[in-house]
């Protein structure tokens, strides 16, 4: 049994100090504190829970830095998304699992411990079908089983190119399924998934305008328990588009013709009234928010206040994967919200700390979509930690909240010390056990890719 000393642990009821836990395999077997620490502890200063990384396109790391030329007309999502089609369009399942392990490498140093992988890129190039309809899935699995990262696999069910069963164009065909092969897929990602601990497989139909209201149905009722996301109003040419095509605004159809509740993710809502934040707080879904993506996407900037103000559940994502950052994603989603309003330390209560207040509801929201349990480190509980460094300038003479507060608004880095994903060590001193094979496997595959 392994045993940790910390100076704080922040547990599922709050900051506990001069605490031991007892790691028994992946759980937490206890935790005693207010005592001193025994010969052979391995001490540290302060313990957290890891983060649920809750919406990954884990390939397109390999393209961040790609798409930031100015066009002649003006850019946006959709000419983004041609750049992601021609870097999609040469991978190969090599290419994938050396991509997908360097950003899960990255994910872990930063702090995050488990990853929801949106993943949509299934066929081989040109839209050929590979003999095993989860080859590229299982080069997901594989990456998470190097890393070590906890996987919640989203395969991506992805029919249409718009709203009505319009046909999808050339640049979708690696992504393509019906319902029928859809199914098979499914089956044979429970599959590759199993090996891997804690391992969870969900649904995703893409997004409204890639399947219709019959093809929905059937994807959300294949994995009755499991996980639901779905891209829905990021941008304002979609929720057009849907206008369009329903008379209703994206958010509004699913609510009104699917029985949404606390399975779904709806993915960056960016675009939703007042009537819009109310129905999802009330059906119990989460919001999975990207707010570095959608920034360098130019998408907008969702309400946060207004949903904060109802109780809804958030979450947050790496997405795009352009530049990994857990405290990057919650430092961003606060900023944005205090230049939308004007104002300072907008998501948290009067008096308490905006930085905890941003990091324990993008906790318990990330868990919730993910299909995990997310109550915070408690005995019985996921050994899923983060070890934190007080030596770094913005941590000094720190404790308690104001921990939460400088890591996410005050640093520059070096502050994530060691990572443990159902209580193996996979990060030690900043750095992931396998920092130097992966990156080697990932300059080999860029070389590949860009010659």
């Amino acid at each position: 049994m392994t045993v940790l000393y910390t100076e704080q642990l922040l547990t599922a009821t709050g900051w506990v100090q001069s605490a031991r836990l007892h790691l028994d395999g992946a759980r937490i077997a206890t935790i005693e504190s207010d005592v001193a620490p025994k010969m052979g502890d391995e001490r540290h200063e302060a313990i957290v829970p890891a983060m649920p990384n809750l919406h990954s396109h884990a390939f397109q790391r390999g393209m961040a830095g790609l798409a930031e030329t100015r066009g002649r007309s003006e850019d946006n999502f959709w000419s983004w998304r041609d750049t992601m089609y021609r870097f999609a369009s040469r991978m190969l399942p090599e290419h994938l699992q050396a991509i997908a392990a360097q950003a899960y490498v990255e994910m872990l140093e930063a702090g995050f411990g488990r990853v929801g992988e949106f993943h949509y890129l299934h066929h081989d190039i040109g839209g050929r079908r590979f003999g095993d309809p989860a080859e590229m899935a299982g080069r997901i699995a594989a990456a998470a089983g190097e890393t070590g990262i906890a996987l919640t696999l989203l395969p991506v069910f992805y029919a249409h190119g718009s709203f009505g069963g319009q046909a999808p164009n050339a640049g979708q065909a690696r992504f393509i399924h019906d319902v029928e092969t859809y199914a098979r897929l499914l089956e044979r990602c429970r599959e590759v998934v199993a090996p891997l601990p804690a391992s969870v497989v969900g649904v995703a139909p893409h997004s409204l305008r890639a399947v219709t209201p019959r093809e929905l149905a059937e994807v959300v009722r294949m994995l009755p328990a499991a996980p639901v996301h779905i891209h829905i109003a990021e941008q304002q040419n979609e929720v057009r588009d849907c206008l369009a095509w329903s008379g209703l605004r994206p958010v509004r159809w699913l609510l009104d013709n699917v029985a949404v509740d606390s399975r779904w993710c709806l993915v960056h809502a960016t675009h939703v009234d007042a009537g819009e934040i109310d129905g999802i707080a009330r059906s119990g879904a989460t919001v999975g928010l990207c707010p570095v993506t959608e920034a360098n996407l130019g998408d907008g900037i969702f309400p946060g206040a207004d949903f904060v103000a109802v109780d809804g559940h958030f979450g947050v994502g790496t997405d795009s994967n352009v530049c990994i950052s857990l405290s990057g994603e919650l430092s961003l989603l606060e900023y944005t919200q205090r230049l939308s309003l004007r104002i300072r330390n907008v998501i948290g209560l009067p008096g308490h700390s905006t930085g905890m207040a941003l990091y324990r509801r993008a906790l318990s929201g990330g868990a919730r979509a993910l299909g995990t349990p997310g109550a915070g480190l408690m005995e019985g509980g996921a050994a899923d930690l983060v070890s934190l460094s007080r030596r770094e300038p913005a941590m000094m003479c720190r404790s308690g909240d104001a921990l939460i507060d400088s890591w996410l608004f005050a640093s520059g880095g070096g502050v994530v010390d060691c990572v443990w994903v159902s209580g193996i060590k996979q990060v030690e001193r900043g750095r992931h056990r396998s920092r130097d094979s992966v990156r080697d496997a990932y300059e080999r595959t860029m070389q590949e890719l860009c010659a």
